[in-house]
């Protein structure tokens, strides 16, 4: 079984532009449920794969909401606490690439006051962590002491940073914390321009085989339209392109090759990284840049269902 810890929020994302003569012309937000792990493990629970959710969600109507979107996309929600506290929300801006940008409204929400559950269950071979979740305390250090403890039990670790950098009050203190992450991970699945941004400003495949050396056993860059690339203590073993397709936007695109390859993983039996060779990491990079290229042929972040993925050429 899978579980993916983090945040879940309710995205707020421009729809249709209103009378410019109105309220200075601002677009109507739409609500979208999101927040980087949810969809992380909705792209997972899609695939067929057991997944669990770990968060703590609110019990408004936002957070009643999130917890019916799991179920109907086949995650289990044994592992979520419930607390009164409100939704986090991300409002969402899309430049014309379609590419996204958020404000947070954190201050007290529900998911950064997640608690550490102690050992996972036996039956857990993968833990999948990020975004917001390993940022807002006292949540992060909750994420963080669970990171180590179950890597320290052998299971497969993972980790997108997802930098949020408006919420990253300190960045040379979260940079030596990611860094003490790296020898606890095994997967770190990472965009060019996060990665960019962790090393400052060093080359990202550099920043990656510097990653590798300090622990890690795979680092898969997501590079936008270049595709997907994996490093390793071998070097880069397998490159795929990113598949052609006419792009609505791109939120969720990065938690949906991360779902994805959690996904391909588990359905493979795979929990140790450093047996797997280049054709092997040429089809889970496949699978996963085919994933995100429907995610990203539809608006908000709507990873694809095993039909879909087995109906798409």
């Amino acid at each position: 079984m899978i579980v993916v810890g983090g945040e879940a929020l309710v995205d707020l994302v421009p729809g249709a532009p209103l009378d410019s003569t109105v309220d200075g012309g601002l677009r109507a937000l739409l609500p979208r449920l999101g927040g980087g792990p949810y969809n992380v493990a909705l792209a997972a629970g899609r695939l067929g794969v057991p997944v669990q959710f770990l968060s703590r969600v609110s019990t408004d109507r936002f957070g009643g909401a999130l917890i019916d979107r799991l179920h109907a996309s086949s995650v289990g929600t044994n592992l979520v606490q419930r607390g009164d506290e409100p939704t986090t929300l991300a409002v969402v801006a899309l430049d014309e690439r379609g590419s996204a940008h958020y404000t947070f409204y954190t201050e007290g929400t529900a998911d950064r006051l997640v608690t550490d559950p102690g050992p996972l269950p036996d039956d857990v071979t993968a833990l999948s962590l990020g975004t917001l979740g390993m940022v807002l305390e006292p949540g992060a250090s909750a994420y963080e002491a669970m990171l180590r403890r179950e890597a320290a039990r052998g299971v497969l670790t993972v980790l997108d940073p997802n930098i949020r950098e408006a919420l990253i009050a300190d960045p040379a203190a979260y940079r030596a914390r990611f860094a003490s992450w790296l020898p606890d991970v095994r997967l770190l699945k990472i965009s060019d321009d996060d990665a960019a941004w962790l090393a400052e400003g060093a080359d990202p495949i550099a920043a990656a085989k510097t990653w590798v050396e300090s622990g890690v056993d795979a680092v898969v860059l997501t590079r936008g339209a270049d595709g997907l690339v994996v490093i390793t203590d071998a070097g880069e073993l397998a490159h795929v392109p990113s598949r052609r397709v006419d792009v609505v936007d791109t939120i969720g695109a990065g938690d949906t090759v991360q779902g994805a390859l959690v996904a391909w993983l588990h359905s493979r039996g795979v929990t140790q990284l450093r047996g797997l060779g280049a054709g092997e990491w040429h089809e889970a990079l496949g699978f996963a840049a085919k994933a995100a290229s429907i995610t990203v042929s539809r608006s908000g972040a709507e990873p694809p269902t095993a039909e879909e993925m087995a109906s798409t050429v």
